[in-house]
């Protein structure tokens, strides 16, 4: 997984998670080796995949993990906790370092793809219920976010009609893995590949024609209903609006 590249800058998540602040330098690396592996894990074959995979491809002991997280629960609610936590540190420091909101944008998702958080992050809220911590964490990285397209709107680069809706489910269909023969190596790449290919049609100055289909913004994607199967017919088939 290419988010080696960022363990350098993990952000800590408020409240409980505080504690790990304090860990020892070998813990601590035990612990995002554990965080890395269960996100890939989660993200290729769901939230119930065999624990043992993870041991396996963290490189620790099965007694390491079991200590830390006694349980599924605790782990799916950590790997979910960590991920808000570096979305946000990834948002805020493109936004502070790029030279303009577009790059920053831009910068985020690639961030959010090697985070594979589109794959794993619906499985995991599927999984297990929502307390209050866990809230707060995730309506703080959606603001995050939304933070970042607001200065790309402002700025005149990005599509007026591009929601945060439209990037979140982007960043899902991306954060997917391909079905075998691809290796992991391999499928990443080629995400990363599509995605600047759709990055492109982000810009403001490819906006020569309307989209197709509803936009959907951070309340409608709250606003839907658990139950995935029902379709409204108003949407079912987008693509005839061009017809």
């Amino acid at each position: 997984m290419s988010g080696e590249s960022h363990r350098g800058h993990r952000a800590e998540p408020a409240g409980t998670w505080e504690r790990a602040r304090r860990l020892r330098a070998d813990a601590r690396r035990n612990l995002e080796r554990i965080l890395d592996a269960a996100r890939e894990v989660f993200a290729e074959l769901g939230p119930y995949a065999p624990l043992d995979e993870v041991v396996r491809r963290a490189g620790v002991g099965a007694g390491t993990l079991y200590r830390r997280f006694p349980d599924r629960q605790s782990l799916l609610r950590a790997v979910a906790m960590d991920t808000w936590a570096r979305l946000i540190d990834e948002a805020d420091r493109a936004l502070a370092e790029e030279v303009n909101a577009f790059d920053a944008l831009s910068r985020y998702m690639h961030r959010a793809v090697d985070l594979r958080v589109g794959a794993v992050m619906p499985s995991l809220m599927g999984a297990m219920p929502m307390d209050g911590e866990m809230q707060s964490a995730a309506s703080r990285s959606a603001e995050a976010a939304q933070q970042l397209l607001t200065a790309a709107w402002e700025e005149g680069s990005l599509r007026r009609d591009v929601t945060f809706g439209d990037i979140g489910l982007l960043l899902i269909r991306m954060s997917r893995p391909m079905p075998s023969p691809f290796p992991r190596e391999l499928d990443n790449a080629l995400a990363h590949r599509h995605l600047e290919l759709c990055i492109e049609g982000l810009r403001a100055i490819n906006a020569n024609r309307p989209l197709a289909g509803p936009t959907m913004t951070l309340e409608d994607l709250r606003s839907l209903p658990s139950d995935a199967s029902r379709t409204s017919p108003e949407i079912e088939h987008p693509h005839r609006q061009q017809q």
